[in-house]
């Protein structure tokens, strides 16, 4: 069985922010072998990141907060809240636009490993344990 908190995150290493724009508490990584990454992400009101995952898939479930999801290739605009969730199956470029703090549970798969941060393209590199 495995528990863990934020501070235990932030004690081991497993926690990640860009003051003022997001943060990301990765809960499970490939270590723990479970064969995904959960996270608790928040993203700041008024922020704007465009990402492409392109070496992982991701889910997200919109738990608070409201915010606008933006498909860069085909320039559809979904509104997200909460109970709202999207999945990236495709490695989609997209846009998130925050109009309030946004509070995120996200699913990765392959598992991170966990000091991953975005890229210049908005992508997470795939590291070795």
């Amino acid at each position: 069985m495995i528990v863990r908190n934020v501070e235990d995150l932030k004690t081991h290493g497993s926690y990640r922010e860009k003051p003022g724009v997001w943060s990301s508490a990765r809960y499970l990584l490939r270590r723990d072998g479970m064969g995904f990454t959960l996270t608790h992400t928040t993203i700041a009101a008024g922020s704007s990141q465009a990402m492409q995952y392109k070496n992982h898939v991701e889910a997200n479930l919109i738990i608070e907060g409201e915010g606008d999801l933006t498909d860069l290739d085909t320039g559809a605009v979904h509104r997200l809240r909460p109970g709202t969730m999207y999945a990236l199956d495709r490695h989609d470029r997209h846009r998130i636009d925050a109009s309030t703090d946004m509070r995120i549970v996200c699913v990765f798969s392959p598992a991170l490993v966990g000091p991953e941060t975005h890229d210049a393209d908005g992508s997470y590199p795939i590291l070795e344990d």
